[in-house]
């Protein structure tokens, strides 16, 4: 797939500066785990007629503040007037929820919809625009991903977005409860919707 070129419609630079922001903010890992997600939502965006540029925007900073301190957040939080609830969780659920701010205020990344997918991409919703679900699922197939079953994940996304959402919100939540891990509110509404309704 060729390298997209940017309108500067969502990002107010070129990818090339943005690629250069991400690898000082994140380790080499994660900056690879960055690259990984944008070529499949690329792939996604493509198979669901989603704007390119939106797609390779939203996953490349999906995980910005990914290694930020809890004191970053909890500022932030607060600074911006976030829900207060928010304070009593972790990265986890911060780097969506809060990292969207977080690139709106450091990045210039204004667009409600690329910032939506971010702040939705760990625990999904019940309600997901195209990108939403085009974030939440690359981010869980990207071909660094070796999970038992990432290959059959890869398999459902590729053939329908919505089957990959239910799988992904399935497997997802079956290994926080056999792992006794707490479970965000929101990641709840999003299996009640997408896996048991559909």
């Amino acid at each position: 797939m060729s390298e997209i070129v940017y309108q500067k419609l969502y990002y107010p630079k070129s990818r090339k500066k943005l690629l250069a922001v991400l690898k000082k903010s994140v380790s080499p890992k994660r900056y690879q785990h960055l690259l990984g997600v944008e070529q499949a939502a690329l792939r996604l965006a493509e198979l669901n007629q989603v704007d390119l540029e939106k797609a390779s925007i939203a996953a490349l900073v999906h995980d910005y503040a990914k290694e930020r301190s809890a004191a970053d957040f909890r500022s932030v939080i607060t600074k911006s007037n976030l829900d207060p609830d928010l304070l009593n969780w972790n990265n986890v659920i911060w780097h969506g929820v809060v990292g969207a701010q977080m690139i709106k205020d450091e990045l210039g990344i204004q667009d409600e919809e690329i910032l939506d997918a971010v702040r939705k991409h760990t625990v999904g919703a019940p309600q997901m625009t195209l990108l939403d679900k085009i974030i939440y699922v690359a981010d869980f197939i990207e071909e660094g991903r070796v999970f038992p079953d990432a290959q059959l994940a890869r398999t459902i996304a590729y053939a329908d977005l919505d089957s990959a959402v239910a799988f992904e919100t399935k497997h997802t939540l079956q290994y926080l409860m056999s792992a006794n891990k707490v479970i965000y509110p929101a990641a709840i509404l999003t299996y009640n919707k997408w896996v048991v309704e559909n």
